[in-house]
Formats: structure tokens, C-alpha cells, sequence
């Protein structure tokens, strides 16, 4: 059976105040509702300074989640990791891992996109050296004891839960990325298919001496919606899919690589392109039943602004009559 993901990034291009509090309420009664159905992760992530109100924290969201929930994991993916400050974001994914007992999954990228790196006044040249800094860091801070840090002897307290530290990967498409992984010893999260970088990664273990392992996406992984009819949710939703797979495609060089890059310019184009997909229950269970081990079920409700009640028929749709046949 394919791991099944509930994807939010609560993008809403149109979001008031008051909308999108209700959004990230329902957000969190939709993570606990899947928790009670076994789906087995919710996964976020992070852009800032978007025109369409796309989640920049994604740690204080996992926290809610994890208030909300009782065995589901939360996978964030990405963080970006040059914006952090080491020694802060060591202490916030510790207590996030204590609170959940050892749910929080955590891929730190560097990112794409330079405008953000101008926000929050990091400069984008140094992007390779402050992701090796901030990853050293967190390896050396979760033992709880005390070292050197940019010149001067720190500790970081309290441990995490997870021993010996919380699950940490690094994401990336480029060989910068999957060398970095293997010289900590840490597992490896390709942004896309890429069998020739995983194939780079274990070379580069085997190199250094040390060990991890890779989590790769299949080669496909459509972001899916449940729905009885199709076709009504393309005719009155489509433009919301659209929405977001063009807001992710301009963020995209030629250079980077990932497992939902759309090249859609319409709804049409879209729909028959196949990376946002809606599907019946019925074929729901056989594009399921298709992927197997290899492959993730990656529900997005909320996708592009979608209307509150739409998510929850889409996420009712999985619980009750998708999931307890793949179950059988």
C-alpha cells in the first residue's frame, strides 16, 4: 500500500484575514480527521512574501498539527534552510520533536528562489556554505552538548526525543546537494525522479565512509483530488489547480528539477498533462493499486484557494472509500 499524504501549503490568492483563518482552522480539523483514518503524514512547507498567501511557517503549523493529532507524522518539505538561524530552529525542531513524540520529519533545501533570500537579507552567493553550517549545527546541537558556534562555545537544551536525533533529510536535484547528504551521513530527498543522483549519492557514501539512504519521489507523483464527478470539479475548480501549478512553474529555472513541475498553460492543458489529477474513488483505488510501494498518495484539499466544503468531499471521498478498499 502507498504512504498516504494530506499536502497544505494553504495558498489562497484571494485570502482575507478572516478567510484564511478559517482555512488554517479547517486545515487542522482536516489533519486530525486523517489521523482518526490513518492516513500517515501531513506534509508542509514554505515560501515567503507571495502575492497568493502561500504558509512561510511551516514549524508553527506542524506545531498545531501535532496539538490536533495523536499518531500522524508531519513532513515538512521544505524548509529553506540558508533563512534559519541555527541554533533557533535546533531548539524549535527539538521541542517539536518532544511534543510529538518523534513525529516531525524534517527536509531542509536551500531553495529557488532569490527574492526571498533578499527578504529576509541572506545573501543568495552564500546559500551552499550557511545550508552546511546550518545542517553541522543541528548534528552537533542535538547531542546536548556544548560546542564551538561561529567563535564561541554554546548548548543547546532540552535533547530531542528521537535518538539519536530527529529524522533530517536534505533535499535537493543538484550533486551539491546529495554530496552534502552523504558527507554528514545524512538520508537523501531528491526533488524529483532522478535515478542517476541517487545513484551519485551512494557513491558519495561509499566514499566518505559513512551511511544513509534515499527518499525518492516515483516518477510519478500527481498531486490528486477525490471527487464523484471529475469533470465538475475541473469545470468549477480547474482554474484554482491552474493557480498554483503556474505560481510553482515561474519559480522554476530550466536548472531545477521537480516531481510537480507543470508546463500547463490552460485548464485544458493542465487536466490532460496529469500532475494535478482528479480522480473517482473508484480510480482512486486503481492509480493506488498501480503505485504500489513505490509510489505516494498525495491528497491536496485545499489546492490553489479550493472552497472549504470542496476539500472535505475530497478528503471524506479518501477516508471512506478509497483507503478501507486499499485496506482489503
Amino acid at each position: 500500500m502507498p504512504i498516504t499524504v494530506a499536502r497544505f501549503n494553504l495558498v489562497d490568492p484571494n485570502g482575507t484575514p478572516e478567510s484564511l483563518s478559517a482555512r488554517y482552522r479547517a486545515a487542522l480539523e482536516m489533519a486530525r480527521y486523517a489521523d482518526d483514518r490513518g492516513i500517515d503524514t501531513v506534509q508542509t512547507e514554505e515560501h515567503h512574501g507571495t502575492g497568493n498567501n502561500w504558509l512561510p511557517s511551516p514549524f508553527a503549523f506542524a506545531g498545531a498539527v501535532f496539538g490536533a493529532t495523536r499518531r500522524i507524522a508531519v513532513t515538512v518539505s521544505a524548509i529553506i534552510g540558508p533563512l534559519y538561524d541555527p541554533l533557533k530552529v535546533a531548539e524549535d525542531i527539538a521541542v517539536l520533536d518532544l511534543l510529538s513524540g518523534g513525529r516531525l520529519v524534517t527536509v531542509a533545501g536551500i531553495g529557488y528562489r532569490p527574492q526571498e533570500y533578499e527578504q529576509h537579507g541572506v545573501e543568495w552567493a552564500r546559500r551552499g556554505r550557511l545550508q552546511d553550517e546550518l545542517l553541522e549545527t543541528l548534528l552537533k546541537a542535538w547531542t546536548g552538548e556544548p560546542f564551538e558556534f561561529r567563535g564561541r562555545t554554546v548548548r543547546v537544551t532540552p535533547r530531542p526525543f528521537t535518538r539519536p536525533h530527529p529524522l533530517l533529510l536534505v533535499g535537493g536535484s543538484s550533486q551539491a546537494a546529495a554530496r552534502r547528504a552523504a558527507r554528514l551521513g545524512l538520508p537523501f530527498f531528491p526533488s524529483a525522479h532522478l535515478p542517476e543522483l541517487e545513484a551519485y549519492y551512494r557513491e558519495r557514501l561509499a566514499e566518505y565512509g559513512t551511511e544513509g539512504f534515499c527518499m525518492m519521489p516515483a516518477a510519478e507523483t500527481p498531486l490528486l483530488h477525490i471527487a464523484e464527478d471529475p469533470d465538475r470539479v475541473w469545470a468549477e475548480h480547474g482554474e484554482r489547480f491552474l493557480h498554483e501549478a503556474g505560481t510553482y512553474a515561474s519559480w522554476q529555472s530550466k536548472d531545477i528539477r521537480s516531481a510537480v513541475r507543470s508546463a500547463a498553460g490552460s485548464v485544458a492543458e493542465l487536466r490532460a498533462e496529469g500532475v494535478y489529477r482528479v480522480l473517482t474513488p473508484d480510480e482512486a483505488v486503481a492509480y493506488a493499486r498501480g503505485a504500489g510501494e513505490a509510489g505516494n498518495l498525495v491528497l491536496h484539499p485545499l489546492c490553489g484557494g479550493m472552497p472549504l466544503d470542496e476539500g472535505w468531499r475530497s478528503l471524506h471521498l479518501l477516508c471512506e472509500q478509497v483507503l478501507p478498499r486499499l485496506k482489503d
